[in-house]
C-alpha cells in the first residue's frame, strides 16, 4: 500500500498555519488540504466541528481491497492530524461532472448545521448533495460584495443558496433580488436570510430561469448598482427551456445583466470552467478587469478553481 506519511505530514503543516489564519479572519469553514500532493487527490475542508473530505477521480485503477485499505488509511490520517472524530469525517467521491450533478442528491440525509464566515452565518449539509451549500472558493468575492453594498440595489443571478445576497444585505444593500431555478436552493437561501435577520420584503427571492428573468427585468425597466453572476459550466435541467453552456452562452448572459446595470454599476462574473475564455466582443463592449488571482482565497492551493471578472460600462 502507498505510504501515506507525506499526506499526513502536509496536512499537519497546513493545519498549523491555517488554523491561526482562519481564527484571525473569523472563519469556521476553510480548506486544510487542496490536492497538494498528486498521489493524494483529496480536498479536505473544515466546516465547524466537521470535516468534508472529497476524493477526486483521477482514473487510477486499484484493486477493490487495496483501494478500501488506502482510503481507510487516509481517513485515519485525517482523524489523527486534526483530532476530529471518525464520525465527523464526511467522505465524498467526486467524479468528473456533467450537467447538473453538483445539485443532485447523494442518497444520504445528512444533518444541517451552521458555520460562521466574516460575521455571517450559513446553513450547510456535508452529506445530502455533492456540494455543501457554501462555495468556499468565493469567500473573497463575497467579502468584496459585503464591503461595497451599502446603499446599493443588488442582483444575484444563479444564486444557489444566496450567500452573496447575505453579504450584500448585511452590508447595507437597500434592496436585492436573488434568482435561481431550484426551489430546493431558494428554500435554503430563505433559511440563510432568516439566520442573518434579513428582511424578506426588502430582499426578494425569485424562482426563474435566468435567461427569462433577464428579458422580463429589462422590459420592466429594473436597475441595479451591483450584480453577481456565477453560472454553472453546463446545465440541462428539465425546468429550463434550453441547455446552458457557459462558453457558448456567456456573452448573451453578460449583455443581459449589463442591460440592468446602472451606468456606474459593477458586475462580478465568475465561472469554474477550466477551459473558459471570455469572448473578445465582450471585452470590446465593456470595461473588463480579471480579478481571478485575488478572488481565490489563501487556503486554496489551486488558483485556477474559478475565473472572475469585474465588468463595468465604458465611460461615455
Amino acid at each position: 500500500m502507498t505510504d501515506i506519511t507525506p499526506f499526513a505530514n502536509r496536512l499537519g503543516k497546513n493545519i498549523k498555519h491555517l488554523m491561526k489564519w482562519a481564527k484571525r479572519n473569523g472563519l469556521e469553514a476553510w480548506r486544510i488540504y487542496d490536492r497538494d500532493i498528486p498521489q493524494f487527490p483529496f480536498a479536505v475542508d473544515v466546516y465547524g466541528s466537521q470535516i468534508h473530505l472529497q476524493e477526486y477521480d483521477t482514473g487510477w485503477l486499484m484493486a477493490d481491497d487495496e483501494y478500501e485499505e488506502w482510503l481507510a488509511a487516509i481517513i485515519e490520517a485525517v482523524v489523527f492530524v486534526t483530532g476530529f472524530s471518525p464520525d465527523d469525517i464526511h467522505l465524498k467521491r467526486r467524479e468528473r461532472q456533467k450537467g447538473t450533478q453538483q445539485y443532485e442528491k447523494t442518497g444520504r440525509a445528512g444533518e444541517d448545521f451552521t458555520v460562521s464566515e466574516h460575521g455571517r452565518r450559513f446553513w450547510v449539509n456535508l452529506d445530502k448533495y455533492l456540494d455543501t451549500g457554501l462555495f468556499l472558493d468565493h469567500r473573497n468575492t463575497r467579502k468584496k460584495v459585503g464591503d461595497s453594498a451599502a446603499g446599493k440595489r443588488f442582483l444575484n443571478l444563479f444564486s444557489y443558496t444566496g450567500s452573496f445576497t447575505v453579504y450584500a444585505a448585511t452590508g447595507g444593500a437597500v434592496s436585492s433580488e436573488t434568482v435561481d431555478l431550484s426551489k430546493t436552493y431558494l428554500d435554503w437561501a430563505k433559511r440563510n436570510f432568516e439566520l442573518n435577520g434579513i428582511d424578506a420584503a426588502q430582499h426578494r427571492i425569485i424562482r426563474a430561469d435566468v435567461f427569462q428573468y433577464l428579458q422580463t427585468a429589462s422590459r420592466e425597466g429594473k436597475r441595479f448598482d451591483l450584480i453577481v453572476m456565477d453560472p454553472p459550466s453546463f446545465s440541462n435541467s428539465k425546468k429550463m427551456p434550453d441547455t446552458l453552456d457557459i462558453q457558448r452562452d456567456h456573452a448573451r448572459l453578460i449583455d443581459g445583466a449589463m442591460s440592468l446595470l446602472d451606468s456606474d454599476g459593477l458586475l462580478y462574473f465568475s465561472n469554474n470552467l477550466r477551459s473558459f475564455t471570455l469572448d473578445e466582443d465582450v471585452s470590446q463592449r465593456y470595461e473588463i478587469k480579471d480579478i481571478s488571482k485575488q478572488s481565490v482565497p489563501d487556503d486554496f492551493r489551486n488558483k485556477k478553481i474559478h475565473q472572475c471578472w469585474e465588468i463595468r460600462h465604458k465611460a461615455v
